[in-house]
């Protein structure tokens, strides 16, 4: 099935979380660093409605609903940078189907984030 080109309009560059580095306290006390894994092209729209109340309660305006066709980039723990700023996926809402050619999740604005 996949999504149309028309619909993919925005471009989108994939940020994975670097290996895991020993630290003075374990494994990642130092912070935790993410790369650039690649542009894609993806659907960039803000959550509306019911769902979108109950998933980000008062912060309900930096979350976005991105769909982009399949790839091997992407993951629950992977994060989106699209106009400047940063979006962190919500787990829970991160689905893929390599069959039909489509991920879609639903991702919110990380603040803060030093």
């Amino acid at each position: 099935m996949g999504y149309s080109t028309g619909l993919l309009k925005h471009r989108v560059t994939i940020l994975n979380r670097k290996e895991a580095q020993q630290g003075k306290f374990g494994l990642d006390s130092a912070g935790i660093e993410f790369e650039p894994a690649g542009p894609v092209w993806a659907s960039v729209d803000w959550a509306r409605g019911k769902g979108a109340m109950n998933a980000g309660a008062l912060d309900v305006y930096g979350v976005v609903i991105i769909r982009m066709r399949w790839n091997n980039i992407v993951n629950e723990r992977s994060r989106i940078v699209h106009d400047g700023k940063t979006y962190q996926i919500i787990g829970e809402t991160f689905h893929a189907d390599r069959q039909d050619n489509t991920i879609q999740f639903q991702a919110q604005q990380v603040v803060n984030d030093k």
